[in-house]
């Protein structure tokens, strides 16, 4: 296995298509701490060290934006950031494997600078700065093992390490809840990407062996168990992004908006997508352009499919989970229209293997990755099928990894010098 440290890309600018190389972060503590010696020296302080962990969407998508419901997981692959105290107010931000190392000051508004990575941390050092959190800077070192480009969000996952360093090394206290909305406005003022909350809860909020069902109405969040030893999750990263994946973003939304406009009318209650049934919307199916009316009974029936698919985990009950899986991806497919041909092909493959109870494209959609859960005994076939027939398929090749629920955000330890 090769030990090496994934260097910071972080960028929604990352060039569509390129394939992602997954790698497996392997550094003992003793490694990371000399990396970081040898970028920062060392003056006899203590080292804070902090993680934050990546995230796989199991069920509810696009949801989010019509104040439904989510299920999110946080995954075993995390950002993790060695970091000292300093006695002035600079921050200095470096990965192990890139020669340029970031500088910025927190006694004054952070400037969003090159390079494009680090708009994450200067936008929740910002966003901690203007709730007067933040006294002192630090040296800090990022490592991660989430893949890039995945759908796995990383950003949210280097965001959250970010803001729990800078809270430690202040001796500052914030809710993880409050931790989370700092990144998400770190993400929309810095980043520039309008993201709903749910990454960044996830990753700040994650509780081992559970999933967590949150509305995005009211913020409110249910952990759902998942503790059984034998049901494991494999990401599977299809490794293509098709072109045009923000337009066709931007008008889905506008679907969706158009369809609560046309509700409304009939159902003046009616503020969101959330709030209409399938009858209301038959009602007024006359009235709306079939593609909006398909688009509209994607997101009614996945938040329906979101609220059983947790019934039936918290009833056990895999096999029942795992249609609401392969159903969601359909109605992705075939209703929102967000899947494409590499996604389908990864989702048909898992579905011929024994022992694997769903499969389905997870994120925004038109490539990135699919989520399959299963028996621990299937993963394996699952991924000698998947090596051998979508390169036959599609010409590509896919990156993939097992994974079980993880924790969330948390302070690891003290590591003195």
């Amino acid at each position: 296995m090769k030990q090496l440290v994934v260097s910071l890309t972080f960028s929604h600018e990352k060039a569509l298509g390129q394939q992602v190389l997954e790698l497996e972060m392997t550094l003992a503590d003793s490694e990371m701490e000399k990396l970081f010696v040898d970028r920062f020296g060392t003056d006899g302080r203590s080292l804070i060290k902090v993680r934050a962990p990546g995230r796989v969407n199991l069920i509810g998508e696009h949801t989010d934006y019509n104040d439904g419901f989510v299920f999110p997981m946080a995954l075993t692959r995390q950002t993790t950031i060695l970091a000292k105290r300093r006695k002035d107010a600079i921050v200095r931000l470096a990965s192990s494997m890139e020669p340029q190392m970031v500088e910025f000051s927190i006694d004054a508004p952070v400037k969003k600078e090159a390079p494009k990575w680090s708009a994450y941390p200067r936008g929740v050092a910002e966003a901690l700065r203007l709730k007067n959190l933040l006294k002192v800077g630090m040296d800090a070192l990022v490592f991660t093992d989430v893949p890039l480009g995945g759908g796995l969000s990383s950003s949210a996952s280097f965001e959250v390490a970010s803001g729990l360093a800078l809270l430690t090394v202040n001796n500052a206290k914030l809710g993880l809840a409050d931790l989370a909305l700092a990144c998400q406005w770190a993400e929309h003022h810095y980043a520039g990407v309008p993201c709903g909350i749910m990454d960044q809860y996830i990753s700040a909020m994650g509780v081992k062996d559970h999933a967590m069902l949150l509305d995005c109405r009211d913020l409110s969040t249910r952990q759902i168990p998942l503790d059984n030893a034998q049901i494991e999750f494999l990401i599977v990263n299809s490794n293509v992004k098709h072109e045009l994946v923000q337009g066709e973003y931007t008008a889905r939304r506008n679907q969706c908006h158009r369809a609560v406009e046309v509700i409304s009318r009939a159902f003046p209650t009616v503020k969101a997508l959330r709030d209409v049934s399938m009858t209301m919307l038959e009602v007024c199916r006359m009235e709306l352009d079939p593609v909006v009316f398909r688009r509209a009974r994607h997101v009614i029936t996945e938040n329906q499919r979101t609220l059983d698919f947790a019934a039936a985990l918290e009833a056990k009950d895999w096999t029942k989970a795992g249609q609401f899986m392969y159903a969601s991806h359909f109605s992705l497919r075939d209703d929102y229209g967000v899947s494409c041909p590499e996604l389908d092909a990864l989702v048909d493959i898992c579905g011929t293997i024994p022992g694997i109870y769903g499969a389905r494209m997870t994120g925004g959609g038109f490539g990135g990755s699919i989520v399959v859960m299963g028996r621990h005994a299937a993963m394996a076939d699952a991924v000698v099928a998947i090596d051998d027939q979508y390169p036959q398929r599609t010409g590509l090749q896919a990156s993939h990894f097992v994974t079980t629920a993880g924790a969330g955000a948390q302070v690891v330890k003290d590591l003195a010098l």
